[in-house]
């Protein structure tokens, strides 16, 4: 396999750079440059020298194969991170025998190729690398430790048991079978689909950890919902004005609320109205709440029309600087009872976060529910009876087999290059 070499660091100006080497030729090439190596794990101070002249001052890591990140041998040079310094020792390196640049994600593949890590747990770096908030990196750093694959393995492995024991009255069909294994298998089988289909029931929840959630303002024209959005934002996100109907399409924020990713949406004032623009904006704005994970219902002393709170969706009264009101209450224009509202919404998400499970991907979700479908087929061919045997074991390999995809271990091969697409040179 060839030897291969990136900036692993950010690019641009920095105080430390990290160059990855990978590869069978990573060591000889980096003790070209910088003399004898330091043993492997132990961080040496070195000079970097090209036919005599000194590059830089760098800590010069190496780690064996089977005990690095890829599971090559890979060498580190941490360099000073002036760009001119970083871009020398990288020519430096290229100029050695056997060495090419390396592709985007190309370690990472590498990683998985040599079994350091399962295809869930490579999502999983991709998604801490990607990582915005607290409640996304926990997440992320959960599935990287190989939780999906550990849940997967305990199914595969009852499963397994399951389809051996079918095969077993198979193979001995000419004898007497001591023990019925119809109760086992069914067992087995049970214990593996009451798993997989709470771990779907879950799987929305992980899925807004990593995406984000949706926050939808909606309330009548000129109710104050773009001050409001503004003084969440802590920016002039959205016009405001004194005339309604001003906001006409939704506009969206992005931010962290309590460690969570959430979008806010200003969406048009709700009324009945003949002005098609509006109409449009007024149909949008209803499609979005509809959609949204939690609606903020904010009222200026007349209800909502159009659209009803659904339980859990918040309703508070706005321009609580123009006087009291009772309950929740908010004022984007002078921020009272902003931070409550932020906390509100906070802890309703954060309840619903809390029961994120393990499936975090729609490829996921998808080799789950076949899982699931082969097991429905081969609890019904269990339950016809000894004829069909054969037919509940094939569905059971099956069954076996959407969760080894869990993992990468089979059937993923047209997925890599797209997971690998969006990692970056160096990782």
């Amino acid at each position: 396999m060839d030897t291969i070499y990136a900036l692993a660091s950010a690019r641009g100006k920095a105080g430390v750079s990290v160059i990855r080497l990978s590869g069978p030729a990573s060591w000889a090439a980096v003790e070209a440059l910088s003399g004898p190596l330091p043993e492997p794990r132990k961080a040496g101070l070195r000079r970097l020298k090209l036919d005599g002249e000194m590059l830089d001052e760098a800590v010069v890591l190496c780690f064996a194969a089977g005990a690095s990140f890829t599971g090559e041998q890979v060498a580190e040079l941490h360099v000073h991170g002036a760009m001119a310094t970083v871009a020398a020792v990288l020519r430096a390196v290229g100029a050695q025998p056997d060495l090419r640049m390396a592709e985007p994600g190309e370690f990472t593949r590498r990683a998985l190729e040599n079994g350091r890590l399962d295809l869930a747990q490579v999502e999983g770096l991709s998604d801490l690398i990607e990582a915005e908030t607290e409640a996304q990196r926990k997440q992320a750093l959960k599935v990287l430790s190989g939780s999906v694959g550990k849940a997967a393995d305990q199914w595969r492995a009852d499963l397994v048991r399951a389809a051996a024991l079918i095969e077993a009255t198979i193979d001995f069909a000419d004898e007497d079978v001591p023990v019925n294994v119809t109760p086992e298998v069914l067992h087995l089988v049970d214990r593996v689909d009451a798993a997989l289909r709470t771990e779907l029931r879950r799987y929305g929840a992980a899925e807004r950890i990593r995406d984000g959630f949706e926050v939808a303002i909606v309330g009548r024209p000129n109710a104050g919902k773009s001050t409001l959005l503004n003084a969440l934002a802590g920016r002039e996100a959205a016009i405001t004005s004194e005339y309604a109907g001003t906001t006409r399409d939704v506009i969206e924020v992005r931010m962290d609320l309590g460690g969570l990713p959430v979008t806010v949406l200003d969406t048009a004032g709700l009324r009945e109205t003949t002005d098609v623009v509006e109409g449009i904006g007024i149909e949008r704005a209803l499609e979005r709440a509809a959609a949204a994970d939690l609606r903020v219902f904010l009222l200026d002393g007349e209800e909502v029309p159009l659209i009803a709170p659904l339980p859990g969706d918040l309703v508070v009264q706005g321009k609580a600087d123009l006087g009291s009101a009772a309950g929740l209450a908010v004022s984007g224009k002078t921020g009272a009872g902003v931070d409550r509202l932020v906390a509100e919404i906070s802890g309703i998400l954060s309840g619903r976060a809390a029961s994120a499970g393990v499936l975090t991907r729609e490829r996921h979700r998808d080799a789950v529910t076949r899982a699931i479908e082969a097991m429905e087929s081969a609890r019904k061919e269990v339950e016809e009876g000894p004829d069909r045997v054969e037919m509940a074991a094939e569905e059971l390999r099956r069954a076996a087999r959407a969760l080894a995809a869990l993992v990468g271990r089979v059937d993923v091969e047209h997925l890599l290059d797209e997971i690998f697409a969006s990692f970056c040179i160096g990782k």
